[in-house]
């Protein structure tokens, strides 16, 4: 076999050991959406049918007429994450500028303080998290969870925030205070302008994050009117002997749109920012 045979055979391979993965990743999200639209009898069949044998769009049509419920937590899923993602990116941002720019002996210790924060499962932080809760009787309102949330994100996006900030010279900034611009001046005129793009992806991460957050909303809301979208779902729609899985499933494909279509416009800020602030220097 010559070196150009080779070189074909390996990238064919290459591409095939893609594909592979590709279908390993995806499968999961294509037996949800065709689900949806197959009969709940057909749902339960073994072995399970690949394509629906009786076409059926039932469940999105029972959904958007029957089940009011669910937009309650649809819209409540979509407050507190938007508030999440605005919080924790405002925080961060100058949280962010100050442990990059404001060198102090103490930052490897808030470095280090921040990283180990990262490090205890949310359950564990959940005990102490709802005590303080209660105590400011923010137990089962929408502001309690917010801050909940928000909490659990801001060290890493501070640190995120740090190394896009690291990535600018100091000298652009030195120029603007010679010119007599203020501190808080250059952070948002100077700095913001050249973090935009990381800034985006702290702001879009934060809101996936807070998207697809359960334990919180699970631990901290008790009233039906309150629960977001991944609570709603378990309390209401899944049952202790039997489910209705396209019904379930129909849910999930409408739940994880809005994800889809912000990851989709959004992917080039977010890959190129999360690379760009994984490393510093």
């Amino acid at each position: 076999m010559n070196t150009k045979s080779a070189a074909r055979w390996a990238k064919a391979g290459k591409y095939l050991l893609l594909f592979l993965i590709l279908l390993f990743l995806l499968f999961p999200l294509y037996w949800m959406l065709i689900t949806s639209f197959k009969t709940n009898l057909e749902s339960y069949m073994y072995p399970p049918t690949f394509w629906p044998k009786d076409f059926t769009t039932q469940s999105y049509i029972s959904l958007f007429t029957e089940n009011n419920q669910f937009f309650v937590y649809y819209k409540n899923n979509f407050i507190v994450s938007a508030l999440v993602a605005a919080i924790t990116l405002i925080i961060s941002f100058m949280a962010g500028y100050a442990l990059s720019r404001l060198h102090v002996k103490f930052n490897p210790v808030l470095v280090a303080l921040l990283t180990a924060s990262q490090m205890f499962p949310v359950v564990s932080r959940l005990i102490s998290l709802y005590s303080i809760l209660r105590t400011v009787k923010l137990i089962n309102t929408v502001p309690g969870l917010v801050l909940a949330v928000t909490a659990s994100q801001i060290p890493f996006c501070t640190m995120l925030m740090s190394s896009f900030f690291d990535g600018i010279p100091v000298s652009i900034e030195d120029a603007a205070n010679v010119d007599g611009a203020g501190r808080f001046r250059t952070m948002f005129s100077i700095a913001f302008p050249l973090v935009k793009g990381g800034a985006l992806a702290v702001g879009i991460y934060s809101f996936l994050m807070a998207w697809d957050d359960f334990l919180h909303a699970a631990i901290l809301i008790q009233s039906d009117e309150l629960r977001t979208l991944s609570v709603g779902i378990s309390a209401r729609y899944l049952g202790e002997l039997s489910y209705d899985w396209s019904l379930v499933n129909t849910i999930s494909i409408i739940g994880i749109l809005p994800m889809l279509l912000l990851f989709f416009f959004f992917q080039k800020y977010m890959v190129k920012g999360l690379v760009a602030g994984a490393v510093k220097g």
